[in-house]
């Protein structure tokens, strides 16, 4: 308990860093670009309207909003994915700066997953474009998908801080992740619904019962385009466990090889 205060502490000692690390993220992502943030709305419309022209006419699926569906999912797991690549050069990338001063090494993944979060916020945009367009109903389930995404955060913030210190030594895992992370967007029901795998049981139960990410996208689509909104509360406690887990596994593995960092860099 004492530790975790004293994290706290230091976090907020270094706010204007953090602050400072976040801003500078989000600038360099949009440098030199003519629209700028209306990219994170614009880019991930723009791969759900080829995506939506592929899978819809491929697989015939008959599901409500399709659009919207195909957009929830390719947004959230974009966000992960994405947070988990850039965590993975966090702390090596700021090598120079570890190395002459004293910072809070978290930091710099901390800041990283912040200003892919932040990113995404930005990229819901277009999701509410997509509402609007469909003459999506709004209710009071729509404060809930705060839920899923706050979820997510630290979900992401936990796997981005074990991945960080992990590929400080062994830099093959950068390669690695692009395969796993391929291979996990096929496994979270992104494109198509998961009942159509109900014949391969252990397929459909690795999914449903033990993919984080399922749980994620599902509640986000239940508070909005769903009708199984209240079943989602089973969904809501695997999402905290999840979370909870990996936040738990990246803050301990991360402090115990911090020390160590500076001969592997």
């Amino acid at each position: 308990m004492e530790k975790t205060i004293a994290r706290f502490r230091t976090l907020f000692k270094y706010r204007e860093l953090f602050f400072q690390l976040v801003s500078r993220d989000i600038k360099l992502k949009y440098r030199r670009s003519v629209l700028g943030y209306i990219w994170s709305m614009l880019n991930p419309l723009l791969t759900m309207i080829v995506m939506y022209m592929v899978f819809s006419n491929l697989f015939k699926f008959d599901i409500v909003n399709f659009p919207i569906y195909l957009l929830i999912g390719q947004l959230l797991f974009n966000f992960m994915s994405g947070s988990i690549s850039h965590s993975l050069t966090s702390v090596f990338d700021n090598a120079g700066l570890l190395k002459k001063i004293f910072v809070p090494k978290y930091i710099f993944t901390m800041a990283t997953v912040t200003s892919e979060f932040i990113t995404f916020l930005f990229s819901l945009g277009a999701l509410i474009i997509l509402f609007i367009s469909a003459s999506v109903p709004i209710s009071f389930r729509l404060f809930f998908v705060l839920i899923p995404i706050i979820q997510l955060y630290f979900f992401c913030l936990g796997f981005g801080l074990f991945m960080a210190q992990a590929a400080v030594f062994f830099r093959d895992i950068i390669y690695i992740w692009s395969i796993v992370s391929t291979a996990w967007l096929y496994l979270s029901a992104i494109f198509y619904p998961v009942n159509i795998l109900l014949e391969t049981e252990w397929l459909f139960n690795l999914i449903t019962k033990y993919n984080p990410m399922y749980f994620y996208i599902t509640m986000f689509r239940n508070f909005t385009i769903g009708t199984a909104y209240m079943g989602s509360m089973d969904l809501a406690l695997r999402g905290a466990a999840a979370a909870g887990i990996m936040m738990l596994l990246g803050i301990i593995t991360f402090a115990r090889s911090k020390k160590k960092f500076i001969m592997y860099m």
